[in-house]
């Protein structure tokens, strides 16, 4: 059980806080690990000092005596969290939704399926998320005919678990016009069998034909969403968060809600490519640093589980294919230059080698014609396979990758599949990149994955699922240290946010975003570390969030 704490919290504190008998810990630069035992906070939320309680009365002076004093009891006390990469309103709107994620089979699927539909007899649309044909071991796609035995006649959409494919039925197909004749748009694929009828699967930028027929969500229900979201944020530790991809409506939403001191969780925003002239410009910070929309997402390629990730060579597992560019190079170099010239940093979808690649090249080219632009910390999300020769091209180019621990744990049942015993080398290649010298930040796509990071840090170091498999870790030599996987997820995500001087480490002068967890993760085995619970969330000295009796 657990409290969530409301608006009033942000009113005026004391003069000062003092946070004593703590167990506390932050990454510095240069992955210098500190440790302390109290910090004082101001009255705006920023930390006064860290480290002993004597140091702390050392800064106060004749203040300490008047300070509000806070016993942590022990308990060990970490930065805030940052997720380099997620989906915020997507994390709300699924909890509303059909969800198949642990779904074992297709069988398994269906009966879900159909009980949810039996449960929801008002629904236009049947929606769902989370299928994975490669964890029921299906072999193939599902196909429209599977899913009208149980959805019935109303339509149904259920998304891929990498958001990158779509599972419609017959009465989804009929109201997009899928037919046998329809062409395939640029950058998308229409699943079809042997006489060329479509299946069902639409992969990419072919599921837009489905997707701009769904009922749009209305603004009580992207409100009720974002609600659901800074909730379970809250919870799980997570001060700041990089949302990527925020709709011009969506960015809305964030302003009014950071000018209301409703913004529990800080928000750095990614905006739509598609929306990017419906703003008036960057924003580089409003309401105490509460939210900032800076960047764009642009997409390169698919995903791999899909097969719409792009490879220089054809998928090892399916040799007809090698998956799907959205861009040539001259319309990703337009996209791009059009992006950067206005000051925004890029952040670029590329999974396959092949994109990497692109993307790589294109930043080159643009980078030597656009001096300023390598202040902007470009980057590329995901990076997932790349070729091992293009890996110290981050580092020389100065591109940070935005990756996300927990997809290698959940990609392992089929990513040497996709790609081979060769390429898998540059695949999830932490340690890699790291060698190289290229700046990395961690996310995890929630709700792909799961929003909680101790999740992430867990696979980046231990490299297993959490039932301890594989036995070792998959492809271990390349995990990161404890210390590197806490800075990717607090200063080195700050830092890929232009935020590594406001938050990111409990540091003099910056925000007092904290956590106290239930476990110290230095003394645990590593491969504990995703058991770790949240007992309290500290947003600019304030408490957004309290488990229990530690509220």
């Amino acid at each position: 059980m657990y409290a969530l704490i409301s608006v009033p919290l942000f009113a005026q504190a004391a003069p000062a806080t003092v946070f004593s008998n703590a167990n506390g810990y932050t990454m510095l630069p240069g992955l210098q690990l500190k440790q302390f035992s109290a910090l004082a906070v101001d009255a705006q939320g920023k930390i006064r000092a860290v480290g002993s309680l004597a140091d702390i009365q050392q800064a106060l002076g004749a203040e300490f005596a008047s300070a509000k004093q806070i016993d942590l009891a022990g308990k060990t006390v970490l930065p805030g969290l940052i997720d380099a990469h997620g989906h915020i309103f997507s994390l709300g709107e699924a909890a509303n939704e059909l969800q198949l994620r642990d779904s074992s089979s297709l069988a398994d699927a269906q009966n879900l399926i159909a009980s949810y539909a039996k449960a929801q007899p008002a629904a236009q649309w049947l929606i769902g998320f989370g299928w994975n044909q490669a964890r029921w071991q299906l072999g193939r796609f599902p196909t429209a005919q599977e899913l009208d035995s149980v959805s019935g006649t109303r339509p149904a959409w259920l998304v891929r678990v990498d958001g990158h494919a779509g599972w419609a039925n017959s009465a989804a197909l009929k109201l997009a016009g899928i037919h046998k004749n329809t062409p395939e748009p640029a950058g998308g694929k229409i699943e079809r069998n042997a006489q060329g009828e479509p299946t069902g699967i639409l992969v990419d930028a072919a599921m837009g034909l489905i997707s701009k027929i769904l009922p749009p969500s209305s603004e009580a229900e992207q409100r009720a969403a974002l609600d659901a979201s800074l909730r379970e944020l809250a919870a799980l530790g997570l001060t700041s968060v990089h949302d990527a991809g925020v709709s011009a409506s969506q960015d809305k939403l964030y302003r009014e809600y950071a000018s209301q001191g409703r913004l529990t969780t800080r928000v750095y925003g990614m905006l739509r490519l598609a929306d990017f002239a419906q703003v008036e410009g960057i924003l580089p910070s409003m309401a105490n640093d509460h939210y900032a929309l800076r960047a764009v997402k642009v997409f390169g390629d698919g995903a791999l589980g899909s097969r719409g990730a792009a490879l220089l060579k054809p998928y090892s597992d399916q040799t007809a294919s090698s998956g799907l560019l959205f861009n040539s190079d001259a319309a990703l170099k337009a996209q791009l230059s059009k992006v950067m010239a206005a000051g925004y940093q890029v952040n670029v979808h590329a999974i396959g080698d092949k994109a990497n690649r692109q993307v790589l090249d294109v930043q080159e080219s643009l980078l030597a014609n656009l001096p300023n632009a390598a202040q902007q910390r470009h980057r590329i999300e995901h990076a997932q396979v790349i070729a091992l020769a293009d890996i110290p091209r981050f580092a020389k180019l100065g591109i940070i990758a935005s990756m996300q621990p927990v997809h290698a744990t959940s990609d392992m049942n089929m990513a040497e599949a996709r790609v081979g015993s060769e390429r898998v080398q540059g695949a999830y290649a932490w340690r890699r990149l790291a060698l190289a010298g290229a700046r990395m930040a961690c996310g995890s796509d929630f709700p792909i994955e799961s929003a909680n990071p101790f999740w992430g840090i867990h696979a980046a170091v231990a490299r297993q699922d959490m039932q301890g498999s594989p036995v070792g870790g998959w492809y271990a030599e390349q995990a990161l240290s404890l210390k590197e996987a806490l800075s990717c997820f607090t200063l080195d995500a700050a830092y890929a946010a232009h935020q590594e001087k406001i938050t990111g480490s409990l540091e003099v002068g910056k925000w007092a975003d904290f956590i106290v967890v239930d476990q110290d993760l230095f003394k645990i085995s590593p491969y504990e570390i995703y058991k770790i619970k949240v007992l309290q969330t500290w947003l600019g000295g304030r408490r957004v969030f309290a488990k229990g009796d530690s509220q």
